[in-house]
């Protein structure tokens, strides 16, 4: 019997699976901010936008993309 367990992916194919999945007429803005870690904007096309402050970058980007999509 055999066990099929799923890896958790790494930081950087989390965020390569977010930015892949972004529509070219969205905008994105990405900072570090002193102290705050990582801020992430985006913009659909429909003018509808969401911001989101975290410590890690993948982070952020995760969590702006799961509320605008």
């Amino acid at each position: 019997m055999g066990h099929n367990y799923a890896k958790p992916l790494t930081a950087e194919a989390r965020m390569e699976r977010v930015l892949s999945r972004l529509p070219v007429d969205w905008a994105v803005k990405m900072e570090r901010q002193p102290g705050t870690g990582w801020s992430v904007w985006m913009q659909r096309s429909d003018e509808t936008l969401h911001q989101e402050t975290r410590d890690t970058l993948v982070e952020a980007l995760e969590e702006v993309w799961r509320v605008l999509r």
